[in-house]
Formats: C-alpha cells, sequence, structure tokens
C-alpha cells in the first residue's frame, strides 16, 4: 500500500517537473526559450517593452543578424544580440532561418566536420553566415559562395548540444 505522504510527494515532483518544462517554453507560440532566429527585415527596432509606445533602445541595421530570443509577449520578442544588447522586437522583423555570428577571426571553413580535414575558405570575424547541419562540435556554414564545417566554440548563434540535419 502506498502511503499518502509518498503520493504527494510524487504529485509535487510531477508538478515541479510540468512547470519546469513549462519555462522552457514560449507562452504564445509554445517554442523552445531560448532559441535562436534571424533579424529578417534590413532594419529593426529593438524597444525597452512589447509595444510601439516603448522608447527604442537600440536598432538593428543587419539583415540576418542572428538574435536569441529570451522571452514571448503577443506580437513581441524580447531577443539580445552577441554582446548582450537587445529589447522587444515585432516578431514580422524575425525569421526563423539560422544564421551565426563568427568569432574566430579567419575562421577555416573545413570540407568534413574533422580539423585534419582539408580547408576550403576561411571567413573574417564578424562575417554572418548561414548554418546548416550542425552535430556535437560542428556546424556547417555557408557564406559568400563558400561552404564548409567550421568548430561550434568560433560562432555564435547555436546551443552547445544543439544537433541539427
Amino acid at each position: 500500500m502506498v502511503s499518502k505522504a509518498w503520493m504527494l510527494g510524487l504529485c509535487l515532483a510531477l508538478f515541479a517537473s510540468i512547470a519546469a518544462a513549462a519555462q522552457d517554453r514560449g507562452p504564445v507560440t509554445n517554442l523552445p526559450l531560448p532559441r535562436f532566429v534571424s533579424l529578417k527585415a534590413a532594419e529593426g527596432n529593438a524597444r525597452r517593452g512589447p509595444s510601439l509606445s516603448h522608447r527604442i533602445d537600440w536598432i538593428y541595421t543587419r539583415r540576418d543578424m542572428p538574435l536569441e530570443i529570451t522571452a514571448e509577449y503577443g506580437h513581441w520578442r524580447r531577443v539580445r544580440d552577441r554582446d548582450g544588447a537587445g529589447g522587444w522586437i515585432h516578431y514580422s522583423l524575425l525569421s526563423g532561418v539560422r544564421t551565426v555570428l563568427v568569432e574566430q577571426d579567419l575562421l577555416p571553413l573545413r570540407m568534413r566536420p574533422d580539423a585534419n580535414a582539408p580547408e576550403v575558405a576561411r571567413m573574417a570575424m564578424g562575417v554572418v553566415a548561414r548554418m546548416g547541419a550542425c552535430n556535437r562540435d560542428w556546424c556547417e556554414l555557408t557564406a559568400g559562395g563558400y561552404s564548409g564545417w567550421a568548430p561550434k566554440t568560433a560562432i555564435w548563434g547555436v546551443r552547445p548540444d544543439e544537433e541539427r540535419d
């Protein structure tokens, strides 16, 4: 026979796990939080709060810039960039197309996800590249007509544990 205290403990543990899972999802989209997206528009205003009446704190002027969504409210998404700056941006200015920011100068792109694979190109620090597949340690990047694999540690816009086909 199961005791009431044991059942209560089980219920509380289950509730805590459900609450934690709910906090990891956006209340509007039910998509994971945080998550990476890119700036769809050539310009996007990051506001202090989630409405047009809030002051503009930051203006992003680089199409395809990777941004991290940290919160949702109605049609607004709170984002931050690689430097931690950001604010609330209207969802219509964001895209699910994944891009990353190169954080290492002259980053070698490899033919395969292997440090000993032949180098196919180099990317300058600050380049915004489209992200393709990712395994545990490497991501496939495309920019300027070149495509190759780079270590996750050299780019911003992907979680360390993220894998993509």
